[in-house]
């Protein structure tokens, strides 16, 4: 087992399965919860990490996971992850997790070795970040703002767009800042559980949705984040017969794009207020 990073904060910790047997395990935190289920980010990065751990690169640059039952907090979950196919320049990697003999998530994953933007080489082509205010400038989400329970604020700092933090925004996006608040700093591994961090983008446009949960996502990777803030900016342009697809780019604070995101997800409740 390979370990990319020495350095263990709370990320670290409750997303690393141990050896159990012949089968990987980890309990499930209760930290990364909304709403009383754990988030889809957390449990991705569980299997991204052991996925990782197969690899012979570090970083990964494309992850699929499909979300078949959400996973039980503060119990014991099994993790699988094998290759599939190793190269020169990729590792093509898949893995699940399962609680009470039950799949609860399936991830494909192919890895490679990226490069921050201020080594990057050949060329390039940029999305710019959108401009808003500084971090401290800026409304930390709340679990009041949306009717939810939100123990994941200890683990993850959200600050939004002032001007989107309102169901009055009259459009599905939102716009903020995000970073660990243990001062761990981001890194590839962590870019794919941020993007799934935010308010869901529809709450601006239809008030309080209720749970809007993710049954696919795919993250690409496209470069290492410098240290500091997370900017990220989630858009949803498709919604219908309660099911929708949302956009989403990451920048870290040099401006550089580091991840984007696509989401199918499904909307339970409209009707919510």
């Amino acid at each position: 087992m390979k370990s990319w990073q020495a350095l263990t904060m709370q990320f670290d910790d409750e997303t690393t399965p141990t050896a159990d047997g012949d089968r990987l395990a980890i309990p499930l935190s209760g930290a990364w919860n909304i709403d009383g289920k754990p988030n889809g980010g957390y449990l991705g990065a569980i299997v991204l990490r052991a996925m990782r751990d197969t690899a012979a690169h570090p970083d990964p640059l494309s992850v699929t996971t499909h979300f078949f039952r959400p996973g039980i907090p503060d119990q014991r979950a099994e993790v699988d992850a094998a290759v599939v196919r190793s190269g020169r320049n990729t590792t093509a990697t898949v893995g699940s997790l399962s609680q009470d003999g039950k799949e609860r998530i399936r991830s494909v994953a192919v890895f490679g070795e990226l490069t921050g933007a201020e080594v990057a080489a050949g060329p390039q082509l940029d999305i710019a970040p959108p401009d808003i205010r500084p971090p401290d400038q800026c409304v930390g989400r709340t679990g009041a703002s949306q009717g939810v329970d939100l123990p994941i604020l200890d683990r993850v700092d959200i600050r939004l767009d002032p001007d989107q933090a309102t169901p009055e925004l009259g459009r599905a996006e939102v716009t903020g800042w995000v970073r660990f608040t243990d001062g761990r700093r981001p890194d590839t591994l962590a870019l794919p559980m941020f993007a799934d961090a935010f308010p869901p983008p529809l709450f601006n446009l239809l008030g309080r949705v209720g749970w809007v949960p993710t049954a696919e996502m795919t993250v690409h990777v496209r470069r290492r984040p410098v240290e500091g803030w997370i900017l990220a900016q989630f858009k949803v342009h498709d919604l219908a017969d309660g099911r929708f697809i949302e956009d989403g780019l990451l920048w870290d604070e040099s401006g550089s794009l580091v991840a984007q995101s696509r989401q199918f997800g499904l909307l339970l409740d409209p009707a919510a207020s």
